[in-house]
């Protein structure tokens, strides 16, 4: 498990469509039965179930989780103020949104250009 305290810390998200809950939880440094009761508890995170009641989180879940990760852990927000944060912003224009994407979008072909360069 990674030992972070911010999300710039966080290991880039990797290009793939689905991921694991273990994987979630390394990507987020949150730990598997924390990101389940986020389920309960924050209606917009909505992992894909397939066989076994096994999750697989896309991309989009896991930003949302680290949006959560970082109001809760970083900023101090409860559980219902977070929920209410995220509710606010999903109210908000779609630029925020865009702009948090195209930022882990960035770091994320930044690090595959450093991989490609060693």
């Amino acid at each position: 498990m990674l030992e972070t305290s911010n999300n710039n810390e966080l290991p880039p998200i990797p290009t793939k469509r689905y991921f694991s809950i273990g994987e979630v939880s390394e990507l987020c440094d949150v730990k598997p039965h924390v990101l389940r009761y986020w389920e309960q508890e924050f209606p917009s995170l909505k992992p894909v179930k397939r066989r076994g009641n096994r999750r697989y989180y896309q991309r989009q879940d896991v930003i949302l989780i680290r949006q959560i990760r970082s109001l809760l852990y970083e900023q101090g927000y409860t559980i219902g103020g977070a929920r209410i944060k995220l509710e606010s912003k999903e109210s908000q224009s779609d630029s925020q949104q865009s702009r948090l994407i195209m930022k882990q979008l960035r770091l994320e072909l930044e690090s595959l250009l450093q991989d490609l360069l060693h």
